[in-house]
């Protein structure tokens, strides 16, 4: 290695570079950065993927400390840099693009340099003087990227998944909170937007906290598939050039940096070649995606108008809506979810696609399934506070709208079906239809019931859930059916 000062000389296979003398990263990396112009977005958009690098990186220099290949200079100056980069520093020094060729060899070659540099600092020696420590013969020593690229991005994963459960949680117990707000307001609820029965606005609300509570369940089960790594399988999962030992001792180091409870996998060729987690994962957040999406779409239905809409409830407004029309607010926040939803709908495809063109021993496409992971879940982690805050905890509802909704509706004709008959029914609801009367005064009209007992029918616990009906009888005594 060679320095003028601004730059420092490095040698790879393909010859010499000139490498900027203040940069952490090494010749590879630098080759990567001509050679993958492609997004302009660094990995290090992606700190938990960082931070799993440099988590591996020092795993396996404890392993092969203790199995006898790493002097203890050596891995006390690697244990270091790692600790720094898990902290936190550095990251601006992996500046990989997150699409890349080569199955994430250039990721965790930018890991190797970063480490090995710092780590030659630490030991009072120069950036690039790999002859005391390098970044393949010491830092990655025992390792391939086909064990520790799929391995960091299961670390990752699970670690931001970890957001994304909290930010679900979050959303889940505003919309209980309006739930328990609205628990007494009547309203009609529909199906096929058309009028169906009665229930009350508190209920609705309600059945989008127990949606995000199942998704909260099928994130947390797709994360534990996270768990089990291929770390030891090295090049396709035979294990050459580790010590027999090595894959349990660097799992189990690892599972105690990490605090994760880590297996490896039973066989271990398989697993290098496998990306299914990676697919269940992907379509449990399209799932997520698929279902707040509805629920935003249900959220925009409801406050239409404010006038020519059905205008049911009020979302809070965030801005103004228009450029031309004065007055007017769009339902912002919602519109955003709902187009996160469908780029992680896209990302699904992508997935589904990169694990699919895996050939024999390797999967060649994990860093497009890592971005488009990546982009997932911290999208849908940040949708969830913003639809909380910004929406969700403060809508208030239009409750005479409301009232008024039930008084003139059709639809509750189905809750005196027990007591007039569907034939009667039928022709009640016939008539107010063309007549544009109400339900309540046709039935008193026609004599069908008493007001009283119409009255205790329509009592919003009567129409809201199962109840046993009473037997209600004319004045002659036969039974109403």
């Amino acid at each position: 290695m060679m320095s003028n000062g601004e730059f420092r000389h490095e040698h790879d296979l393909l010859g010499d570079r000139d490498v900027p003398a203040s940069a952490y990263y090494g010749i590879h990396t630098l080759r990567a950065l001509e050679n993958f112009p492609i997004t302009g977005t660094p990995i290090s958009v992606y700190p938990a993927l960082i931070r799993a690098l440099a988590e591996i990186k020092m795993a396996a220099a404890r392993a092969n400390h203790e199995l006898g290949f790493l002097p203890l200079p050596k891995l006390e100056a690697i244990v270091s840099a790692c600790e720094e980069i898990v902290a936190g520093k550095l990251h601006d020094q992996f500046v990989i693009d997150v699409i890349q060729g080569g199955a994430g060899t250039s990721t965790n070659m930018n890991a190797n340099e970063v480490i090995a540099n710092r780590a030659l600092e630490i030991m009072g020696h120069e950036k690039g003087d790999y002859s005391r420590l390098h970044p393949n013969e010491d830092v990655n020593l025992s390792q391939s990227t086909n064990d520790v690229y799929p391995t960091a991005l299961r670390l990752s994963t699970y670690a931001d998944l970890g957001n994304l459960v909290e930010g679900m949680e979050y959303l889940r117990g505003v919309f209980e909170a309006k739930a328990e707000e609205f628990k007494d307001i009547l309203k009609m609820g529909r199906t096929q937007l058309q009028d169906a029965v009665p229930m009350t606005l508190g209920q609705e609300f309600s059945t989008y906290a127990v949606m995000l509570g199942e998704d909260v369940e099928r994130v947390r089960e797709a994360a534990r598939l996270l768990c089990e790594i291929n770390l030891g399988a090295t090049a396709i999962g035979t294990g050459i050039t580790t010590h027999p030992r090595y894959a349990e001792r660097v799992r189990h180091h690892l599972a105690r940096i990490t605090g994760m409870p880590l297996i490896t996998a039973p066989n271990l060729v398989e697993a290098t070649q496998d990306c299914g987690s990676f697919v269940q994962l992907s379509g449990v957040l399209k799932r997520v995606a698929v279902k707040l999406s509805k629920v935003c779409n249900d959220l925009r239905l409801l406050s239409s108008g404010p006038r020519a809409g059905l205008g049911e409830i009020n979302l809070p407004p965030m801005q103004a809506g228009s450029s031309i029309m004065p007055g007017k607010v769009n339902p912002v926040i919602p519109e955003v979810v709902n187009q996160i939803a469908f780029e992680v709908i896209g990302n699904d495809m992508t997935v589904t696609m990169a694990a699919e063109a895996g050939q024999l021993q390797l999967n060649a496409f994990e860093p497009i399934i890592a971005h488009s992971l990546g982009k997932s879940i911290a999208h849908l982690t940040r949708g969830c506070r913003v639809l909380a805050d910004l929406c969700v905890s403060g809508i208030t509802a239009n409750e005479e709208r409301l009232r008024k909704s039930v008084a003139d509706s059709i639809g509750v004709v189905t809750a005196l079906n027990p007591y007039i008959g569907y034939v009667n029914a039928t022709e009640i609801a016939q008539l107010a239809l063309v007549s544009g009367r109400g339900v309540s005064e046709l039935v008193l009209e026609k004599g069908l019931l008493t007001a009283e007992q119409l009255a205790e029918i329509l009592q919003p616990d009567v129409l809201t859930r199962p109840k046993l009906q009473p037997l209600l009888r004319s004045e002659s005594g036969e039974r109403r059916v």
